[in-house]
């Protein structure tokens, strides 16, 4: 029997949540969140994640299963969820898989590369030099290391480079001779869809979205995590403003300010990599029945081909 992935992507705040649920309803099937943030158990308000009666409403996985100690990457997401598909496909001819992270989502439907897993010795060491240190000393030695991969990389990004020096320091080769970027094959067809909105109306959602994260109780949920802001985890849109407000460093209104703001860079962000994918179909949230009649017709499509 044709086994299909529906994907639902789009930048922070376009509608995706709502949409998924909808979807999986329509077709009897469960929600697997490529939101890379929403894995963790503590970070409810400030990721947005799906509420207890969304939760109710339609089976979820990788939501608030980690501890904001425990270590993550977009590899180990990809062993897992394939791991969880070969499960759910006995029961079920599709599923839907809903988030904005642009690695998570690459990783499962492109798959990431065979990059040596790092020890726990060597990402404390890395880890206490960065605190030490900081990035700026980080970046400098990596691009000593692995200029090429600098060329190309987000000298801004602690993950990003504290990772790449991890390899280094294991391996004795640079990062980017492990990284191939070669497509691998899944043995189910991927449906892409996205969601998409005028700038404007876009950055409205996010401002709104904003305002209701704080009613909600953003700031006592920020300062529940203060103890662990140097966690990777934590190095994300909301709580670092926040951390800065708890710290004194900005007045409230600012700190709010702020993460409106970079809320809206990090949507530019995730728009610019989506849109280099030629397989999504792009609607706008309020096409939804053309959205669910194109997966319908898709996963019917699949399915005569398959006899």
């Amino acid at each position: 029997m044709a086994k299909n992935l529906i994907v639902l992507v789009g930048p922070t705040g376009v509608g995706k949540t709502e949409l998924s649920l909808r979807m999986a309803e329509r077709f009897g099937t469960s929600i697997i969140s490529s939101d890379s943030r929403q894995l963790y158990a503590d970070l409810k308000i400030g990721t947005a994640a799906p509420t207890p009666e969304q939760l109710a409403r339609v089976p979820h996985h990788f939501v608030g299963t980690l501890h904001l100690t425990d270590y993550y990457s977009a590899a180990r997401y990809e062993t897992d969820v394939l791991e969880l598909l070969d499960k759910l496909f006995l029961e079920k001819d599709t599923v839907v898989m809903a988030g904005g992270s642009m690695m998570y989502v690459d990783a499962v439907c492109k798959g990431i590369d065979d990059i040596p897993a790092v020890d726990a010795e060597t990402r404390r060491f890395l880890s206490e030099r960065y605190e030490n240190e900081g990035l700026e000393r980080l970046a400098a030695e990596l691009r000593l290391l692995d200029p090429e991969y600098c060329h190309k990389a987000d000298l801004k990004n602690p993950k990003r480079i504290i990772h790449a020096l991890e390899i280094c320091y294991m391996t004795g080769r640079t990062y980017t001779s492990f990284r191939t970027q070669k497509k691998k094959e899944r043995p189910f067809r991927i449906i892409k869809t996205g969601l998409t909105r005028s700038r404007e109306e876009l950055y409205e959602r996010i401002n709104r979205r904003v305002d209701r994260m704080m009613e909600e109780g953003l700031p006592e949920e920020a300062k529940a995590v203060y103890p662990y802001r140097h966690l990777n985890a934590l190095n994300t849109v909301g709580y670092k403003e926040m951390f800065n407000y708890l710290d004194g460093k900005w007045e409230l209104p600012f700190a709010i300010d702020k993460i409106k703001q970079n809320s809206r860079i990090y949507s530019r962000k995730q728009m610019t990599w989506f849109r280099r994918d030629e397989d999504i179909q792009w609607f706008h949230p309020r096409q939804e029945e053309d959205i669910l009649a194109f997966l319908q017709d898709k996963t019917r499509d699949h399915l005569k081909a398959c006899y």
